[in-house]
């Protein structure tokens, strides 16, 4: 059976893998015959792409389609009108923690995305939840996915503050924060220390060094990161911190946690649908810093309550492996 999937499949330009490429690779192993758009750097040209593959492989069963809230939205709407068009049946697969704001501020093309969708795939409760409050009923949910066996759990028996943040340098993630989170730490653990890992989207990471330069902190900037390099650099940290203002189900967050990394998160968008507060996690308000070293704190001191939520967290993400929601992808598609 041949799928068409489009996104954003900018991995060769310093950009980190997107779903498109992940569970694309994964679909393929699955005995689905891939076929994938686009790795073309400039947007423009990379609609243009998308467009012309639909054109190109008009007899595929489903086009899948990566759908976020931003400008990306865009390309969603256009390549699902022309596969309705061609009769293909499509289905957007919902990213981005701000979906609902788009639902809100741009209602009539929401309906024609994805009333006519052959189905909509949400990662999370959270956008499943949004999509059907504002009258979308054919929403399923299909959690992002992890190959578990590609991690290394490590136990802990104590935990400093070595802090780890690993997500793209955008505004919309907030790596300010993490900053500040560090300097409110070292007031009291002057050893703590912070490794940022990511690659610029915005503009943010020169921001983002210029904002800790400020403070004279000294912050490991690693810049984008393959998954074998990071996980490994895990290792020599304790606690995963998570700053956004917007997400949905951040795969770094599933991966942290597969690595035995107690979290701390902004209670925003899609997070707590995933992560419950003192059970798999700790969440604190959007960018409420002291919230977060409070936290950390807890962890550090309380070493046998940490053990028991990552436990706990452990068990969460079980539920994420390639292996299980392997089966529900199959089920859609065949």
């Amino acid at each position: 059976m041949k799928i068409l999937y489009l996104g954003n499949k900018l991995s060769k330009h310093g950009i980190n893998k997107t779903t498109v490429e992940t569970l694309g690779e994964n679909l393929s192993q699955s005995g689905f015959e891939v076929v994938s758009y686009s790795s073309k750097k400039n947007s423009l040209l990379r609609i243009l792409d998308m467009l012309l593959g639909i054109l190109k492989h008009k007899n595929a069963a489903y086009v899948l389609i990566d759908t976020y809230s931003t400008s990306a939205f865009w390309f969603a709407f256009l390549c699902s009108q022309l596969a309705r068009l061609l009769g293909i049946k499509y289905i957007p697969i919902l990213h981005g923690g701000n979906l609902p704001n788009r639902l809100a501020s741009n209602p009539k093309l929401c309906k024609l995305l994805f009333d006519n969708a052959y189905v909509n795939v949400s990662p999370s409760e959270y956008l499943k939840f949004h999509f059907e409050k504002f009258g979308i009923a054919n929403v399923i949910c299909i959690p992002n996915a992890i190959t578990l066996s590609d991690y290394s759990f490590k136990e802990r028996q104590i935990f400093t503050p070595h802090l780890i943040w690993v997500r793209a340098f955008a505004e919309i993630y907030h790596p300010k924060m993490a900053i500040d989170v560090l300097h409110l730490l070292q007031k009291k653990y002057p050893e703590a220390t912070l490794t940022m890992v990511g690659p610029d989207k915005d503009g943010s990471l020169e921001t983002t060094k210029n904002y800790a330069n400020q403070f004279n902190l000294k912050v490991n900037f690693t810049g984008k990161l393959s998954k074998k390099e990071w996980t490994n650099l895990a290792q020599n940290h304790n606690i995963f911190i998570n700053t956004t203002h917007f997400d949905n189900t951040p795969v770094s967050i599933l991966e942290a946690i597969a690595l035995g990394l107690p979290v701390v998160s902004t209670n925003v968008g899609g997070l707590p649908f995933l992560l419950t507060h003192q059970k798999n996690a700790f969440l604190v308000n959007d960018s409420d810093s002291s919230e977060m070293v409070h936290h950390i704190e807890t962890i550090i001191n309380l070493p046998n309550q940490t053990t028991e939520i990552i436990s706990q967290a452990k068990k969460m993400v079980s539920n994420m492996d390639w292996k299980v929601v392997e089966n529900q992808w199959l089920n859609l598609l065949r």
